[in-house]
């Protein structure tokens, strides 16, 4: 059986939200770089710290992981800086 939402894995990275790691000294340029990105069909990628495993025992209630998701974090002031990038609903 489906999710009600369905990832596009054939959808194109199309516009950051917010600025680089870099810019916001959350990395050397190297190899940790967390990001947001708007998909050309209007779904967001986020890219971050893999901590399924550490948050999954003590999610709140009503939240749950399906086996395919992974919960992310990013830094704080990632968001903030996409802020402005994303529209209202």
């Amino acid at each position: 059986m489906g999710h009600a939402w369905e990832a596009d894995p054939s959808a194109l990275f199309e516009r950051r939200l917010g600025k680089s790691a870099e810019e916001l000294g959350h990395s050397d340029g190297k190899d940790d770089c967390p990001d947001i990105w708007q998909l050309d069909n209007g779904d967001i990628a986020v890219i971050g710290r893999d901590l399924t495993t550490h948050y999954a025992p003590r999610l709140p209630e009503g939240v749950t992981l399906a086996a395919d998701e992974r919960l992310v974090v990013i830094p704080g002031t990632m968001l903030s800086a996409a802020k402005p990038d994303i529209a209202d609903a």
